[in-house]
């Protein structure tokens, strides 16, 4: 059993949030079942997503909580976000639109696109390289809204491209975190360094 710093309250949170009774039926679009693709969805990200992603274990909220309380998982967010408008100069107000999500992640910005240029999947590899500290076997779970399909192709990229062996997707985002009655914290992007 792991016993560092964090086991305590992993064990604590699992304690509370199994009683909340939040284990359902997976809610990670419409009724339509999706097929898995055979390669990265490209448009249209915002629509029913697979019920599947082959090779990485999908979870619900109370499969999320269970993994977080039995050991350490990188938690990424994979919402897109946008860069400060050109022309645009310090001297002049931008507020990119706020965001909140789980507890502990890290926020790689627009890395679930379907294609990605060379130097945003460059520097993917690199940010899970150290988020996992080089490590291809730690768990990592992937997620963004509810059905949204970036975080289904950063999982499958995760899995395919960087051998990554234990990926987790959860489909059911923010929302379904939210609504099991779990904290959200604000969230600040990491973006790959402009050239």
């Amino acid at each position: 059993m792991n016993r560092g710093p964090h086991a305590a309250a992993r064990r604590s949170l699992l304690v509370a949030l199994l009683g909340l009774a939040i284990a359902g039926p997976w809610r990670g679009g419409d009724a339509e079942e999706v097929p898995e693709p055979t390669d990265y969805r490209r448009s249209e990200y915002r629509a029913p997503v697979p019920r599947t992603l082959a090779g990485a274990t999908v979870l619900d909220t109370a499969g999320l909580i269970e993994l977080l309380a039995r050991e350490p998982a990188a938690l990424i967010d994979v919402m897109p976000a946008p860069r400060r408008p050109p022309g645009r100069g310090s001297a002049r107000p931008w507020l990119p639109p706020a965001r909140r999500h789980i507890p502990g992640s890290f926020w790689l910005a627009n890395v679930g696109l379907g294609d990605l240029p060379p130097s945003t999947a460059a520097w993917f590899e690199e940010r899970l390289a150290e988020i996992t500290a080089g490590r291809s076997d730690r768990p990592v779970v992937f997620y963004c809204e509810r059905a949204c399909w970036m975080s289904w192709n950063a999982a499958r990229r995760a899995l395919r491209e960087l051998g990554y062996r234990r990926v987790f997707w959860y489909p059911d985002g923010i929302q379904g975190w939210e609504e099991a009655g779990l904290p959200l914290v604000p969230a600040a992007p990491e973006m790959e360094p402009e050239p």
